[in-house]
């Protein structure tokens, strides 16, 4: 049952009504302290949840970017690669580029090795990371080509 902040029990003296005042004023403040605290966290977990879908679009718009790319890479390698620098999804050294190459994913393995005969200067330092790449141990040397030579044409 609720109680009625207003009544005051007639036999209490000076003091002890002075110190229900003091409660019941004390109980107001904390009960304002936890609106206000109910209100900030229904703020911050809102903030939380626009984050949340921020996050996600921003996810769903580099993958979107990185499907372009790689369309891109498979019409013109070197436009596909520059596309790629451009929207900060690859970094322009040749260890980065050597690994999307290596990884593949959804590249067409003939624009691979076009980029990778590429016979100028950075082209062939990126080759020499792609190559580095492979993993060549306990194979014999058929198997070893055919590893290679199967991660691009």
């Amino acid at each position: 049952m609720e109680e009625d902040d207003s009544y005051v029990p007639s036999d209490l003296t000076a003091e002890e009504r002075q110190e229900l005042e003091n409660i019941r004023r004390r109980k107001q403040e904390l009960l304002a302290d936890i609106q206000r605290l109910k209100d900030e966290i229904a703020e911050v977990a809102n903030e939380i949840e626009n984050l949340g879908s921020t996050e996600e679009r921003k996810n769903m718009q580099r993958n979107k970017q990185v499907a372009m790319g790689r369309k891109k890479f498979n019409m013109d390698p070197k436009k596909g690669i520059q596309f790629l620098i451009e929207n900060d999804l690859l970094k322009n050294t040749c260890e980065d580029i050597a690994q999307f190459l290596y990884k593949g994913e959804g590249l067409n393995k003939t624009a691979i090795g076009d980029y990778l005969g590429e016979r100028d200067e950075f082209n062939i330092q990126v080759l020499h990371a792609f190559v580095e790449l492979h993993e060549f141990t306990d194979l014999n040397l058929v198997q070893a080509l055919r590893q290679f030579l199967w991660s691009f044409r």
